[in-house]
């Protein structure tokens, strides 16, 4: 069990990881070894995930996220499997993380009469302003 916040954790049998070549740093090492990550995590069917969270995390997944709710992370950056293999998973532990948090709603609030005073007071100014650039036929 992977614990991702205080009430979330992630067993890792939900988790699969396949390896391949990288376009990343590497040299010639780049064409022998499969360096690379994709780590996939199926967000619509995963049991330890509440269902607020999976909806809030599969719509900022965004173009990570395939048509059958999977997501596919991708790690490519280091030389060293391992390293890629740790980062694919901290991304995906953050992005989970994110989905976690709960947004507040908005509440809507009523502008202050001074504030709608200023406001137009600045709107006759610039109107003013732009006035004085308007070209009078006749003026010459």
């Amino acid at each position: 069990m992977i614990r991702i916040t205080d009430e979330i954790g992630i067993d890792e049998s939900e988790l699969s990881e396949s390896f391949v070549r990288s376009s990343g740093p590497g040299g010639q090492n780049v064409n022998k070894v499969s360096s690379a990550v994709q780590l996939r995590f199926d967000v619509r069917h995963s049991p330890s995930l509440p269902n607020d969270v999976a909806i809030r995390l599969m719509r900022l997944a965004g173009k990570r996220l395939t048509k059958d709710g999977v997501i596919v992370v991708v790690a490519q950056r280091h030389r060293e499997q391992e390293r890629n293999r740790a980062e694919a998973r901290e991304r995906l532990f953050d992005l989970i993380r994110q989905a976690a948090v709960r947004p507040v709603p908005r509440r809507a609030t009523k502008p202050s009469r001074a504030e709608r005073r200023k406001r137009l007071e600045a709107k006759r100014h610039r109107s003013g302003i732009k006035s004085l650039r308007r070209v009078r036929p006749g003026a010459d």
